[in-house]
């Protein structure tokens, strides 16, 4: 997909957080982006725990891993999910370190277990909260897919950019 395009609808605002939320809810891998210090980055990939209705995402950590020693020292943190081809999303937000029994058993599933071998009473278990602040997304999921290759192919032909339906192929919110 092009890194520019021409827009053309734009969608409400409420619709369109609606929109990112939906498609936010299809992703159980996502990359997880903490800042290591003198201006360096660090990606890492993390299994979705939980996605609340307010696009809060939760995430299982060792409490000594670097990545919550970054998030103890700099909460700023970005998170990027890709689908295939079909889906993308951004989301940048604020991170905090959980320790609450009653969450971690909230959020226990079993398959975590391949990360922490003492299950869920694991005592180094700690839990990310992300709390979203700003997301964009890329949706070519289902009749999307069919607009875009549509635009797409129509572009290439006549030496244009592609048409994308903003609030429905894409879209920025503040949350």
């Amino acid at each position: 997909m092009p890194a520019e395009f021409i827009p053309t609808t734009a969608a409400e605002p409420a619709a369109e957080r609606t929109h990112f939320h939906a498609l936010l809810t299809h992703f159980h891998t996502a990359m997880l982006v903490t800042h290591a210090g003198a201006d360096r980055l660090r990606a890492r990939p993390m299994a979705v725990a939980k996605i609340e209705d307010d696009s809060r995402m939760w995430f299982f950590t060792d409490a000594d891993s670097a990545k919550a020693h970054e998030i103890e020292t700099d909460t700023r943190v970005h998170i990027v999910c890709q689908n295939d081809r079909s889906a993308y999303l951004s989301l940048s937000g604020r991170a905090r370190l959980v320790r609450d029994r009653a969450k971690v058993e909230e959020l226990w599933k079993e398959p975590f277990k391949v990360w922490f071998p003492g299950g869920k009473d694991d005592p180094h278990i700690a839990l990310i909260a992300v709390t979203p602040e700003e997301g964009e997304y890329w949706d070519n999921e289902g009749r999307n897919k069919f607009k875009y290759l549509f635009e797409a192919v129509k572009a290439y032909a006549t030496g244009t950019l592609p048409e994308v339906n903003e609030g429905q192929q894409h879209g920025r919110v503040d949350l």
